[in-house]
């Protein structure tokens, strides 16, 4: 710094920094009316716009932290820096040029190292770095560009570069340029060798990654020897720096931030070359973190673009390799999820590949159509549990269900409940108020299936088994149908139970079939059975036996009815005709077979 800017300039740089489009680098702007714009604030976390701008007078103001001022103060606050640097930068935004008091004593130690210098020798790094890629020795990094479908002219446009082969070439270039060790150092370009210092990139692809102002804060590499020459990581990030902050820097924030904020859509991929071939396919809202988990600051900066509160809503796409890492990423994203208002969704490619491997081996379409074909979060991490089970057995969908259950309840938006309770039901199979009272739950365990303790005696269903039981126990004669009950009609595992023993032992007393039962809890069920009073005012007669009945085949009709659904929502019509067509005629005949039994069911009531 070589003084004190001048008064008049700094008037001049307020005067002409326009505040809203300042701002509008950070935070997505609404009109608000009366000459106002507002947005999420950058300074606080809210789910309502309370941060104000007044173009007209420079300033802005939220109502919700208190902070306020002019376009200065908001660059200060917002980027930590001094008031020096901010009006630097801001009169670099609009092309003047300051003149500084060369008599000032600044009161700011020498030793201090600002903002600009950090920022200035990154700069200068990336410029070098760009320079090297160009040269001979750089063919193996041209080459790894080349076949990721990435020429020279795309390099040039995202600004990547090669770090030589050597200890200390940037080192020594950057000294010729007047940058201090102690600068040098702090921006995270060397590190301290036995020898002295030494560049901290060797032989790698370096990308350059800048915050959402534009600013060159850090760098990634990416390394080309093999593993035996080179023992270290695949990718190589900037340390933390004053101005490098991995869990608040996205790579490409910078030039997706305007087309995010128009479209009000994001598409979070998990590497630079994904960045690249998203933008270069027409996807130009992708970004990517530097090397580290998508993270709470990370969904704050979205936020603040997408205008996310209870009235602006907008998209939120994850994309991750269909691998067994990228499932497990996605499913971390669930969590996440909560945290956005927006709609939040998932695209994985089938076949792992990801999408700078998708756009070489299919071209441009197939990456937009990737995104296109984005599915909700919530429906991906369900499905994606689902398919850990066999859903041909009662057991396998019971487990299912029990592990799909909890994360329904978790859903914040309870209007969406609802929807996803009726598709489980649907792929599963099971009965839809089944699973509704599993949801409820929170857990999943009040599903009947495997514990006895599970069930209550009130459920209408286990209340109709017991009446079909007793009966079967205390008036067999009147039971002429028993042979076609369907195998799943007794959902409860002792009157599943019951009914095994009167099959297998259809001539004997049940005084007899008692004796040979050494299960307490099964025996006390059947005794009660055999006394407890027939749900009926009128006299139980034939009629009234076959319309029971018919409605507990009913109902269990109805299970197996949704579970064939759930098998055909589960097959491609076009890959397996004819097992599609074959479980759609068996669906017609059920159906139909149901509504007969429907009409008898009622019949006799």
């Amino acid at each position: 710094m070589a003084g004190r800017i001048k008064d008049s300039d700094v008037a001049y740089v307020r005067d002409h920094s326009h505040i809203d489009e300042v701002v509008g680098d950070y935070v997505q702007l609404k009109n608000a009316g009366g000459g106002q714009k507002k947005g999420l604030c950058p300074f606080h976390d809210e789910k309502s716009p309370s941060f104000h701008v007044t173009p007209s007078k420079g300033f802005f103001h939220c109502f919700g932290c208190q902070t306020g001022g002019d376009v200065i103060a908001f660059l200060m606050k917002i980027d930590h820096l001094t008031f020096t640097e901010s009006v630097e930068r801001l009169a670099e935004r609009i092309g003047y040029q300051l003149t500084y008091e060369s008599n000032y004593n600044s009161n700011q130690s020498a030793n201090t190292i600002t903002r600009n210098r950090l920022v200035a020798a990154n700069t200068a790094a990336a410029e070098y770095y760009q320079s090297q890629l160009q040269l001979p020795n750089a063919q193996t990094a041209r080459d790894f560009l080349q076949k990721r479908g990435f020429d020279k002219n795309v390099a040039a446009d995202f600004g990547i570069g090669y770090a030589p082969d050597d200890w200390d070439l940037l080192y020594k270039e950057l000294k010729k340029l007047s940058f201090t060790d102690q600068e040098l150092n702090q921006a995270g370009l060397i590190k301290e060798g036995s020898k002295g210092f030494i560049d901290r990139y060797r032989n790698r692809l370096i990308w350059p990654v800048k915050d959402i102002s534009g600013d060159i804060v850090g760098f990634g590499a990416r390394k080309l020897a093999s593993d035996e020459v080179d023992t270290g990581p695949k990718y190589l990030n900037s340390p933390e720096t004053a101005i490098y902050k991995k869990n608040q820097i996205l790579y490409g924030l910078d030039i997706a931030k305007k087309e995010i904020a128009k479209t009000r859509q994001v598409v979070i991929v998990e590497g630079y070359t994904d960045v690249m071939a998203a933008h270069l396919s027409g996807v130009k809202t992708a970004i990517a973190t530097c090397g580290t988990a998508f993270g709470d600051e990370h969904i704050r900066i979205i936020r603040r673009l997408l205008m996310d509160d209870d009235t602006f809503r907008g998209e939120v796409i994850f994309t991750f390799d269909g691998d067994a890492a990228g499932q497990k990423a996605a499913l971390r994203a669930f969590s996440d999820d909560q945290k956005f208002v927006a709609q939040t969704f998932v695209a994985v490619e089938p076949n792992g590949l990801d999408p700078c491997e998708l756009r070489q081996a299919h071209g441009d379409s197939a990456v937009r159509d990737l995104v296109a074909r984005r599915v909700p979060l919530f429906e991906f991490a369900i499905k994606n549990e689902i398919s850990k089970y066999d859903l041909k057995t009662a057991e396998g969908r019971v487990s299912a269900l029990n592990q799909t259950a909890p994360l329904i309840a978790r859903i914040k938006d309870a209007s969406l409940r609802p929807e996803y309770i009726r598709l489980v039901s649907l792929w599963l199979g099971l009965d839809i108020d089944l699973v509704s009272k599993a949801v409820k739950s929170g857990s999943g365990k009040t599903q009947p299936g495997q514990n006895v303790s599970q069930y209550s005696l009130s459920d209408p269903v286990i209340q109709l088994e017991r009446e079909v039981l007793k009966i079967k126990l205390q008036k067999p004669e009147l039971i002429t149908d028993w042979k076609d009950l369907e195998k799943a009609a007794f959902v409860y595992p002792v009157h599943n139970s019951i009914r095994e023993l009167l099959d297998q032992n259809p001539e004997t007393s049940i005084t007899a079939v008692l004796e040979k039962i050494d299960d307490a809890q099964l025996s006390a069920t059947l005794t009660s059975l055999l006394v407890e009073p027939i749900r009926f005012d009128g006299e139980v007669n034939t009629k009234y036996a076959a319309s029971v009945m018919a409605r507990l085949r009913e109902v269990a009709l109805t299970r197996e009815i949704a579970e064939l659904k759930s098998q055909l929502q589960r097959i491609n019509p076009v890959e397996n005709e004819s097992d599609y067509q074959k479980i759609f005629a068996d669906l017609v005949s059920m159906e139909a077979a149901r509504r007969v039994l429907k009409d008898l069911a009622t019949s006799g009531i």
